[in-house]
């Protein structure tokens, strides 16, 4: 039974196996994404080496009584605190919004009308960012158009597919591929851009992206599942005893994905922060902006992701496909190998002469790891919630990235507070934690009695 209202159009599928709507689906996130992953690229560098500086932050519309209520609850903060700090409350909150995204789709306006409403919100604000007055109201703008666009995308894919189909996971592969794509394009275009250029460029360029995204998606329509709403449908059902159940599994799962995700969302944060003295950015006499790790890091998931799904269907043609829990898990055994060994190359290099080689290792072994853990994760989180939960499941589902992105902004204040080779091990150590949890919550879920 596929997930939601939504039903397939197409009774056929080309010769990749796939709905064509699934094309269409992955190339406008991934448009979205490069916008999204542009703004975010530049956003703690913007902060930290600009917008932040004491004289710049009177012009902030609000940001007086902003930085206020921060400190009510923190006290004073350092500038690579309050910018860690913020960049924790925008990501997390991106990853909140949605759930009411998702509800305003299942219950009021339908999925294509909410993803298309919120690409022009988060068009508006990607152009608000070109202006430093209207900062804070740019991130909510972006925060909420993301909270009406992701989660509502992301149901479309699941429901074009049964829930016992194992294209399914791999689906949810294909369409993080497309992700990737955006984000290897966004640091190339938009970092260099807004680092060499102006700040404002580079997030200008982040609004043209949306409207290309917008424009594809738009242009998909007909291969689309068709959308009713809740309110215009049959009336709910009541849960059943099995509904409650899988919601409660859903649940428990949400808090250790939180944790295993936490080291990869910091690369967005502390990890650049430090990154700009750490590696050496000489490329044949000439200085690469330090955003260019972000392409780097999104080239190395592009190459991973479509490998992870080459490997996982070419293993399921010959053998039993490991468990949903195992692949999350040895990707969080992974996560805590690269992250170990960032710790490592911290605590025996000096400021600058880490080699970009160094880079590209760990960011492919992280993202060896990312492979097998967010589009994973999300593949078993839709498929263990209630099918009436439609878009709404996927928008709970952000929740552990809404968690985790707050303790990422939170544990970015210690960025210059303790040794950087102990802040690394830390976030091996969150991974190994994560691990642990997930190999029991998979125990629980494979239950005799669930059985």
């Amino acid at each position: 039974m596929a997930m939601g209202n939504d039903t397939t159009l197409e009774a056929g599928k080309p010769d990749s196996g796939h709905p064509r709507a699934l094309w269409f689906l992955a190339f406008s996130e991934a448009w979205e994404r490069f916008s999204f992953y542009g703004m975010q690229t530049l956003l703690v560098l913007y902060m930290a080496n600009h917008l932040l500086l004491e004289n710049r932050q009177e012009k902030i519309v609000g940001f007086e009584a902003f930085r206020a209520a921060i400190e009510t609850v923190t006290g004073p903060l350092s500038l690579v605190a309050l910018a860690s700090l913020i960049f924790g409350l925008y990501s997390s909150t991106v990853y909140l919004t949605p759930i009411f995204g998702g509800a305003i789709a299942d219950r009021l306006l339908g999925r294509t009308r909410t993803i298309v409403i919120g690409a022009l919100v988060m068009v508006l604000g990607h152009f608000l960012m070109a202006f430093e007055f209207s900062f804070l109201i740019a991130l909510t703008a972006i925060a909420v158009g993301t909270g009406l666009f992701k989660g509502n995308i992301a149901s479309q894919v699941g429901s074009l597919y049964a829930e016992g189909d194992p294209a399914r996971s791999r689906a949810f592969q294909i369409f993080y591929l497309g992700i990737s794509l955006g984000a290897i394009g966004a640091p190339l275009i938009c970092g260099t851009l807004g680092e060499l250029y102006g700040w404002h460029w580079g997030f200008g360029a982040a609004g043209v992206g949306m409207l290309l995204g917008l424009a594809i998606y738009l242009s998909g329509r007909k291969h689309l599942p068709a959308t009713e709403t809740q309110s215009h449908g049959p009336a709910r059902v009541r849960m059943s005893p099995d509904d409650r159940r899988r919601v409660l599994r859903a649940l428990v799962l949400l808090p250790i994905l939180a944790i295993l995700v936490v080291p990869n969302q910091q690369i967005f944060n502390a990890y650049l922060l430090w990154a700009q003295d750490a590696y050496d950015f000489q490329i044949a006499g000439r200085t690469v902006p330090t955003t260019w790790l972000i392409s780097i890091d999104a080239a190395a998931s592009v190459a991973l992701l479509a490998g992870s799904v080459a490997f996982w269907k070419w293993w399921g043609a010959r053998f039993t496909e490991p468990d949903d829990t195992y692949k999350i898990a040895g990707a969080g055994v992974i996560t805590a190998a690269a992250f170990a060994m960032l710790a490592a190359l911290a605590g025996f290099s000096e400021p600058g002469e880490l080699s970009l080689g160094w880079a590209v290792a760990f960011h492919c072994l992280n993202n060896l790891a990312f492979a097998n853990m967010v589009p994973v994760g999300l593949s078993l989180f839709t498929r263990m919630s209630p099918a009436s939960f439609g878009a709404t499941a996927v928008g709970v589902y952000y929740l552990h990235l809404f968690v985790a992105n707050n303790i990422v902004g939170w544990l970015g204040g210690y960025l210059d507070k303790m040794p950087i080779s102990q802040f690394w091990l830390m976030h091996a150590g969150i991974a190994v934690v994560g691990t642990v949890l997930v190999l029991l919550a998979g125990m629980m879920f494979r239950s005799p009695r669930e059985a």
